[in-house]
């Protein structure tokens, strides 16, 4: 139900992306989602990617400032108001949605998110029956 994310913080200047990507290709992680927010003096980049504990192991050796965070992973279907669907359901039960991304393949979206209760959210999940995905089932993606 949860999959490891791993939060980098960028300074918000010219290459600093490009410099962590390389990073991971080097090794060999491939990137399976990813979103960034900025500001104007930095940047926050959520990923999701084949090995977490590797990655996150790869940008602290390099001083590269990031956390392992565990998110929910929802799948829905790629049609119009499958999300607003989902997100209903956290919204009947009083939880906020810090932040959500997402990403299609096929037929099947897959909505990443964090919500101000993750305990609660699991809840919500196993009581409306929504799908959802492991980190291993992610990764074969």
């Amino acid at each position: 139900m949860t999959v490891n994310q791993i939060s980098i913080f960028l300074e918000n200047k010219y290459g600093k992306l490009s410099e962590i990507l390389a990073l991971l290709a080097e090794e060999n992680i491939r990137i399976i989602a990813a979103t960034i927010a900025d500001t104007s003096e930095y940047g926050i980049l959520r990923i999701i990617v084949s090995d977490p504990q590797k990655a996150y192991k790869i940008l602290k050796s390099n001083n590269v400032s990031a956390n392992l965070t565990d998110v929910l992973a929802i799948v829905t279907d790629a049609c119009a108001g499958s999300f607003a669907k989902a997100l209903t359901h956290f919204t009947k039960a009083g939880l906020s949605i810090e932040y959500m991304y997402c990403f299609s393949l096929n037929d099947k979206s897959i909505l990443i998110l964090r919500t101000n209760n993750r305990e609660a959210a699991r809840e919500v999940i196993r009581r409306q029956s929504l799908e959802y995905i492991c980190e291993s089932d992610l990764m074969k993606l």
